[in-house]
């Protein structure tokens, strides 16, 4: 006796995200803990030391928080106004930050008491940067100004003034200790040698400066601002390199993960980005409740901290993989034998079968029309249309189709041509909707002799829905043509080799 096969409705089922080593890596982060603040949270930034403690300034404190527990085990509040820009010394027992005052304040983390106290900007200081293997402190000013001051006399030792805006952006090269970055919001990017004491580049980003990084090599540095990360080489005497465009909205943070083989980007559009730093291609999404003002990671990704813009700070911890130990085959006899009674009574487990589907039902008794109602009911239409589908390419395949349709009444054509007009341009299903739609129109006009008003406004809906469809796709061919172009001129007047994987991979 031969058994009924069911519709296989999963091939047209939406796909999920690309299952990637990445995409694992990434996932084994814990759900977050929410931790509600005082006011958006500016800057975050994780200790290089063990427990690796992460600060973050929001408001007018500092507050340092134990990623283990998180809870905070340091308090900094010698602001009277808002802190900005915390950030920890390499061997984690210092932290310098700005703020809305004008001044740069350097803690002991350990005794929480204030040991220096830096002054002369005149408006408030926004990012703060350690010179590595100096006894130095660089600011970055909205009064248009970066500054170098000595740690051990507080004095100011270099003030560059090239900026024509809020200098809101500031980085230091590990590679290269006398090489500052600075952003500002007049679109530029600046750097300067401090032992010069002079200007030695200049780029024009496009947008005003939210944030800037340095790559391990020393060679390259990246820009955010608006929707772009832009990629600049420093050898090359500022060359534009590429552009990353994966947010929609102004991008606020960069940060680097993985040993620095991974990139992230936070944005106002609730999304930090992650991306192969050998391709800047993005390997994996983080969604956030609201705008991401500040990301920060800890060595070895355990702890991912993002701070939002209304003052949440969103904590997510790596889980780590627990092995169950399986008992012996000694202890569980014992186990057995000293504990469970031997019986004779067998439990056969209960066997749930498979709830058949109506429109398997009918198809099995061959009432098509009773099949085709029963997936175009309105709850199979929203939720499920993939099983619509199924059926209507069954029906074609056994010539039944215009039956179903013929045996059905007028609510049964408005709603197959609705179902028409609301997935004809799905992908997953846009192929076999047409081959269905053509089949069934030439079914209804031929043996209708005049078509309802109803029926006729949404076969005219139809034509409009396909007629855009059309212009969209041959926009589409027409872009795709012109970006082909550009590409292709691009890489032939590029005669350095080694930036052929970064050039192309501006947004499309």
């Amino acid at each position: 006796m031969s058994t009924f096969k069911r519709l296989n409705t999963n091939i047209y089922e939406k796909s999920g995200p690309e299952v990637t080593p990445d995409f694992i890596y990434w996932k084994k982060l814990a759900p977050p803990i929410l931790i509600k603040e005082f006011g958006p949270i500016d800057y975050v930034d994780f200790s290089p030391v063990e427990p690796h403690c992460f600060a973050v300034t929001c408001s007018v404190r500092v507050q340092v928080y134990n990623p283990i527990t998180k809870l905070v085990v340091k308090n900094l509040s010698r602001f009277r106004e808002n802190a900005y820009g915390a950030i920890f010394r390499s061997d984690g027992t210092l932290i310098c930050a700005g703020g809305e005052e004008s001044n740069v304040k350097l803690f002991d983390v350990s005794t929480k008491s204030m040991l220096r106290f830096f002054k002369g900007h005149l408006a408030p200081v926004h990012r703060t940067a350690f010179m590595p293997q100096k006894p130095q402190i660089a600011s970055f000013s909205d009064d248009k100004t970066v500054r170098v001051w000595d740690v051990a006399t507080e004095a100011t030792l270099h003030t560059y003034s090239g900026h024509d805006d809020y200098v809101r952006a500031g980085v230091v090269s590990n590679d290269v200790p006398d090489i500052v970055l600075s952003g500002s919001y007049d679109n530029c990017v600046k750097m300067y040698d401090t032992r010069t004491d002079k200007e030695v580049m200049s780029v024009n980003h496009g947008s005003p400066v939210e944030s800037l990084l340095v790559l391990p090599s020393g060679g390259l540095f990246l820009s955010a601002g608006g929707t772009d990360i832009k990629i600049w080489d420093t050898i090359a005497g500022g060359k534009l390199v590429g552009s990353i465009s994966q947010h929609h909205k102004t991008i606020t943070c960069l940060k680097l993960a993985s040993d620095n083989r991974r990139l992230l980007s936070g944005s106002l559009d609730r999304h930090v980005k992650i991306y192969d730093i050998s391709s800047f291609k993005v390997v994996h999404t983080l969604d956030f409740p609201n705008g991401v003002l500040s990301v920060g990671v800890s060595k070895n990704d355990d702890t991912l901290v993002a701070g939002l813009v209304d003052g949440i700070i969103s904590v997510q911890r790596r889980e780590e993989d627990v092995e169950q130990k399986k008992p012996s085959k000694a202890a569980s006899y014992q186990y057995i034998s000293s504990e469970i009674p031997y019986t004779v009574d067998t439990i056969i487990p209960d066997v749930k079968h498979d709830k058949e589907a109506k429109y398997d039902h009918h198809l099995r008794k061959f009432e098509y029309s009773k099949a085709l109602n029963a997936v175009l009911m309105p709850y199979v239409i929203n939720k499920h249309p993939e099983r619509t589908v199924a059926l209507l390419q069954e029906l074609m395949k056994r010539k039944a189709l215009g039956k179903a349709i013929l045996a059905g009444n007028m609510n049964t054509i408005k709603q197959l041509v609705r179902f028409f007009i609301r997935n004809i341009t799905d992908l997953r299903f846009s192929k076999i909707i047409i081959q269905v739609a053509d089949e069934a129109l030439d079914t209804i006009t031929e043996n209708l002799i005049s078509l309802p008003p109803d029926i006729g406004a949404l076969l005219v809906h139809l034509h409009q829905v396909l007629k855009q469809e059309e212009e969209l796709s041959r926009e589409l061919a027409m872009v795709q043509g012109m970006m082909q172009t550009l590409l292709a001129s691009q890489l032939a007047g590029n005669s350095e080799p080694a930036y052929d994987k970064i050039i192309p991979l501006t947004d499309t």
